[in-house]
């Protein structure tokens, strides 16, 4: 227990102490992720619109869904929440290997890699967010006082993400083939998500199987308190909630310990 109590205040003091080293490689990543970049954060907006869009027109006017609320207002929702999970994970997985004179050369919390990926793809997600108020806006849903919630649910889906990103960019170190089959898993994820269709509608096993899924509930959340209007503390979220806090503190806590091997497998 003494150890465990160590390696907690450790890993906080460490990230007090590089937070400014944090800082500089958010800023160094989105620099170089919009560098020579016609549209620059517009990609941010254009990648759920344009999904929306072609969604809206195939899925919803094929196999009419009933959300409960305008088709285009669920999905983009959706598509928003899952694009900041999804990016996140795919810039952290490679974090490291793409790094690796820092990694192999330099002293300091190797997390603060995927910390980074994470922070970066969270300034995407708040820009592309402009565009869910213009459309709340225009299909003219006024928030209730319930998006005062909002702060809380986006921390339980950046603590989500966050314990995934660890997770991954340790893993692609010792693992070259996780990269590949991560590409597989986050497409199937989002199929088995909320994001284009109420998961609560589809029955059996595979329904079942579907509602286990954290971000489910999660991507409902955002939902719940900007558009319903309802608390969104439903047991599934609070079941969510404490998964990824779980996930958060036992990813962190693995990779620190594990990050003296990390020079040798890179």
């Amino acid at each position: 227990m003494s150890a465990l109590v160590a390696d907690i205040k450790e890993m906080i003091h460490e990230q007090f102490q590089y937070r400014e080293l944090l800082f500089q490689m958010t800023k160094r990543d989105l620099m170089l992720r919009y560098k020579q970049s016609v549209m620059g954060f517009g990609w941010a907006i254009f990648m759920p619109l344009i999904n929306t869009v072609v969604f809206t027109l195939i899925l919803n006017r094929a196999v009419p869904i009933d959300t409960g609320m305008p088709y285009p207002l669920f999905a983009f929702t959706g598509l928003l929440v899952w694009n900041f999970f999804a990016s996140s994970l795919k810039f952290a997985v490679n974090s490291m290997t793409t790094n690796v004179s820092l990694v192999t050369k330099v002293y300091f919390p190797r997390e603060i890699f995927p910390f980074s990926a994470v922070i970066v793809c969270l300034v995407d997600f708040a820009v592309a967010s402009i565009v869910l108020v213009v459309l709340m806006l225009w299909y003219r849903v006024v928030p209730t006082w319930q998006i005062l919630w909002l702060p809380l649910v986006v921390l339980i889906h950046i603590a989500f993400t966050t314990g995934v990103a660890l997770l991954l960019s340790m893993s692609n170190l010792f693992y070259r083939d996780v990269k590949y089959l991560f590409e597989i898993v986050v497409t199937v994820w989002m199929f088995a998500t909320s994001v284009l269709y109420p998961v609560d509608q589809i029955g059996g096993t595979i329904g079942t199987i579907m509602r286990l899924n954290p971000m489910t509930p999660i991507v409902d959340a955002y939902r719940d308190v900007l558009i319903r209007g309802r608390m969104p503390f439903t047991p599934e979220l609070l079941t969510a909630a404490a998964f990824s806090l779980l996930t958060l503190s036992l990813a962190w806590l693995y990779f620190h310990r594990a990050e003296f091997q990390f020079a040798e497998n890179i």
